[in-house]
């Protein structure tokens, strides 16, 4: 018998409908409908509770495969958050660009260093640019973790592949003006966001 068999036969001998058993499971009626229609799996967590409220070892619900699988794909799907969520933090990261003392400003025979807020020794183009690129770079970052948090993967990729975009364009518009120390810092945040991307694939077995 598969598990959806075994999960509806566990539910109907206890009387319940699927949302009553998704409230006791803490779940949506949703899951609890994928799971009996034998189009998913639920996680380790949820198959636990489910062990736990049915009073069953989870060997009785799943075979022994079946649970290496289910492991294997929630470590997979847990790495896949972390990486996510650390690039979206690396991205907020662009919002130094904005408040350290990244820019050269002379005054005198000396130059000083000073944050892009107080920086007005360059073209009004050059200055809009930052500010876009910066900001833009870091509401990505803030979308990025939002959709983590509420586990939404659908849009991941391609906010992964603006979030690069944008960053290389960024690295492309100091590099031009020559802001050392801000391509410096953009380019560290390419560094850490590719070397997540590499992390994920290997360890999930894409590359």
């Amino acid at each position: 018998m598969e598990f959806n068999e075994k999960l509806q036969e566990l539910r109907k001998s206890r009387g319940l409908t699927q949302d009553e058993l998704a409230s006791a499971l803490y779940v949506s009626r949703t899951a609890v409908s994928k799971w009996e229609s034998g189009k998913g799996y639920p996680n380790i967590d949820s198959l636990k509770e489910i062990s736990k409220f049915f009073t069953v070892s989870i060997d009785d619900l799943l075979s022994g495969e079946k649970l290496i699988y289910i492991a294997d794909k929630e470590n997979k799907s847990n790495v896949k958050g972390i990486c996510n969520l650390l690039s979206g933090f690396a991205d907020i990261m662009a919002l130094m660009l904005i408040f350290l003392p990244l820019y050269p400003k002379p005054v005198n025979d000396f130059i000083y260093s000073v944050n892009l807020i107080t920086y007005t020794d360059i073209s009004k183009i050059n200055q809009i640019l930052y500010w876009i690129t910066f900001i833009s770079l870091a509401l990505i970052g803030a979308i990025r973790i939002i959709l983590n948090h509420v586990k939404i993967e659908k849009g991941q990729k391609l906010i992964a592949v603006i979030s690069i975009t944008v960053n290389i364009l960024m690295i492309f518009v100091l590099a031009l003006a020559r802001e050392s120390y801000a391509v410096i810092i953009a380019f560290l945040i390419l560094l850490i966001k590719g070397f997540l991307i590499i992390y994920e694939r290997k360890h999930n077995g894409t590359v």
